[in-house]
């Protein structure tokens, strides 16, 4: 062991243990705990200088209140279940890793239209509300395709102006398809909660394909369940749902395709999930750059189409898994097997 490595042994880190390739990569700088999701408490923090998350753990001040904890670091895109401003009011750095998986998203949703697809996709008018990292690559994506795109994310057009920003009503009236790709917000002009409700449906004009690859709460589930009894939305693809990992039954007998919340799971995205939540240690705890195991660069297609989408992905096993056992959501996001992006 080094100088450098033995100078930063007092540090302690406590890491979800399901996310990949984290093992043997701090041992280096200090010691580690691997435990799962409901095991980091109260009586952990206090001994923890960095926790090391994914979605289920809630980082808040019940969690955090005088623990030594400096870093908290989800290996996700989603920050919902972290109080970043009790964090930050308290000296705590919080860090994610944004755009990790929007290829993997992006494949997920564009698999999806493959799939559904009852005459040529470059017939479909795709709407993706929110234009972020996810929703530009599916922008991307669905042009080489030959997809029309109506894009509404009202944050992003005061920003930058100019023309091509559709309004959500719009986008309900004119679309055939819509793609969520918003973060989950409850206050604000921009709120997302429930983004997707009864007011929103009743204005879909086209009876579209929904689908809800974002956060679980966008999309009202009882007002998606009326929408598809009444007709007004033809067929629903959720990956994420309300009240996970305790899904809506009711939903999952009406949707088309139903996965466990593994949009994202792609080998490349779990890869650069972790690189960002190991450089967040880094900065925070003055670290030289921590290698580990089977890291990879891997360029970002420019263009996809049906068929190489279709080989790189097999949903319906997705969907399979989850109606077999609904019960399992957790063990089948727990025990994916990463698929490679196309």
């Amino acid at each position: 062991m080094d100088s450098n490595a033995l100078e930063h042994k007092e540090l302690h880190f406590v890491v979800e243990e399901n996310i990949p390739y984290m093992r043997g990569t701090l041992e280096p700088y200090g010691t580690v705990e691997y435990l799962p999701s409901d095991g980091i408490t109260r009586d952990v923090a206090e001994r923890a200088d960095a926790l090391l998350v994914r979605t289920r753990t809630r980082c808040d001040e019940a969690l955090l209140h005088d623990t030594p904890v400096r870093l908290v670091a989800t290996a996700t895109i989603g920050t919902d279940h972290i109080d970043i401003p009790w964090c930050e009011a308290n000296g705590i750095r919080v860090a994610n890793a944004p755009g990790c998986n929007a290829p993997a998203v992006a494949q997920y949703v564009l698999t999806a239209v493959a799939n559904l697809a009852n005459r040529p996709v470059a017939e479909y008018r795709l709407g993706i509300v929110g234009v972020g990292h996810v929703g530009s690559i599916v922008e991307k994506w669905a042009l080489s395709m030959g997809i029309d795109v109506m894009r509404c994310d009202p944050p992003r057009q005061r920003a930058e102006g100019g023309d091509g920003w559709f309004s959500l009503d719009e986008i309900a009236e004119r679309c055939d398809i819509i793609t969520f790709h918003t973060p989950l917000t409850r206050k604000g002009e921009d709120a997302t909660f429930h983004l997707a409700d009864d007011a929103f449906f009743e204005k879909c004009r086209r009876a579209p394909i929904i689908i809800n690859a974002a956060r679980g709460p966008v999309v009202d589930t009882q007002a998606l369940i009326r929408a598809i009894r009444e007709g007004r939305v033809y067929q629903a693809v959720i990956d994420t749902w309300e009240g996970e990992p305790e899904i809506s039954r009711q939903l999952l007998d009406l949707t088309t395709i139903a996965t466990p919340h593994i949009a994202g799971y792609s080998l490349h995205g779990k890869m650069r999930a972790t690189r960002m939540v190991l450089d967040a240690v880094s900065e925070t705890f003055g670290l030289p750059p921590i290698p580990f195991e089977g890291e990879t660069a891997t360029p970002v297609a420019r263009r996809v189409n049906v068929p190489k989408l279709l080989w790189s992905y097999d949903q319906y096993a997705d969907d399979a898994a989850l109606r077999s056992d609904p019960a399992a959501f957790e063990t089948l996001r727990d025990t994916y097997s990463f698929r490679a992006e196309p």
